[in-house]
């Protein structure tokens, strides 16, 4: 599976990201604690995610997540249109982050990725 991404991308709602500041760990949203994973997306899915499952929605923040320090908690599965989603089946600690910021978009409307520093 060399040809999948290394880094895939969370959306956290504002109480969501502080409790990962400041627990160093996040454990699910809602629906990753009801499905039994976090889910992700990469970043050609990571637009599609936020229209679909957080219109409307301000204050969000994307997580850049390093895949190679989750190791086998990451797999990737099927989910929308048959694509291949990563989930995390572990918690997800903030030392796997290696970029986060508030949710922007670019004037295509894509959502922009974080940036580290």
């Amino acid at each position: 599976m060399s040809d999948l991404p290394l880094l895939a991308y969370k959306v956290l709602t504002a109480p969501e990201m502080k409790a990962l500041e400041a627990d160093c760990l996040f454990k699910g949203a809602p629906v990753d604690l009801a499905d039994g994973y976090i889910h992700l997306s990469s970043e050609t899915q990571l637009t599609e995610t936020v229209d679909k499952h957080f219109a409307g929605q301000g204050d969000l923040h994307v997580v850049a997540v390093d895949l190679a320090v989750l190791g086998d908690a990451v797999k990737w599965e099927p989910s929308r249109g048959g694509q291949l989603f990563p989930h995390i089946y572990a918690d997800l600690p903030l030392s796997a982050a290696v970029a986060y910021g508030p949710l922007e978009r670019d004037e295509g409307g894509r959502v922009k990725l974080p940036v580290a520093g």
